[in-house]
């Protein structure tokens, strides 16, 4: 009974946040601006430990010269850094935009894959940027985990304590969020946390969520 009703208590916490999101934010997509798949991976992978702002400051440009898999290609790393130096970690990004690019060429003709494997395989490509492109780009329920949504996730009571990693994150809430919700409410979360539960002073008075919010429940206590 008692592992029963705790399950319940999950399912209904779940249930009232993806409702209350549902009605707060009922079309959501990225933030970064891109033309193509092809662009959309180049944005993220330059996104890691970087605001989507920045991105999307620098890639009109850098998409001007380098559109598509094939002109990036044939450019040199430095070529790139030219137009990304303003992002973190520039020098590494360009390396990987560069051999991503044509790895694409060598073994898919130019074109992003989405199988989950194959994106893995591209330079720069972690599981966080390989579930953006699948959920965005081809519209898999994949559930990628970053800051603001492990931040939110951990603080909502979505996940415990236990789940201590962005995969054990990830694999709690493709649990409990239905399918077709599913990459909605990666956005969901993350911009939740970009602007209202943000890591330092979270802006708890315009939380919509409050009433069920463990964090506030907790402080209200001390």
């Amino acid at each position: 009974m008692g592992i029963f009703a705790a399950k319940m208590r999950k399912e209904e916490r779940y249930k009232r946040v993806l409702d209350h999101f549902r009605v707060a934010m009922p079309e959501v997509d990225t933030e970064l601006e891109f033309g193509s798949v092809f662009q959309l991976l180049v944005a993220v992978i330059l996104s890691a430990q970087c605001t989507d702002r920045r991105v999307n400051q620098v890639t009109p440009e850098l998409f001007r010269h380098y559109p598509d898999a094939r002109t990036m290609a044939q450019a040199e790393a430095d070529d790139v850094l030219e137009y990304v130096s303003s992002v973190s970690y520039p020098n590494s990004k360009a390396k990987h935009l560069v051999e991503m690019a044509r790895m694409l060429m060598e073994r898919h003709e130019g074109e992003v894959p989405s199988d989950m494997d194959q994106l893995l395989l591209l330079p720069g490509v972690g599981r966080k940027t390989a579930n953006v492109i699948q959920a965005v780009a081809f519209g898999q329920a994949t559930m990628a985990v970053d800051t603001h949504v492990y931040r939110v996730s951990h603080r909502l009571g979505l996940v415990t304590k236990k789940e201590n990693t962005p995969y054990k994150v990830e694999q709690m809430l493709l649990k409990y969020i239905p399918e077709e919700d599913v990459p909605r409410a990666h956005h969901w979360l993350l911009l939740h946390g970009r602007y209202v539960c943000t890591s330092r002073m979270p802006k708890c008075e315009k939380c919509g969520l409050a009433s069920i919010c463990p964090k506030i429940l907790d402080d209200s206590k001390l």
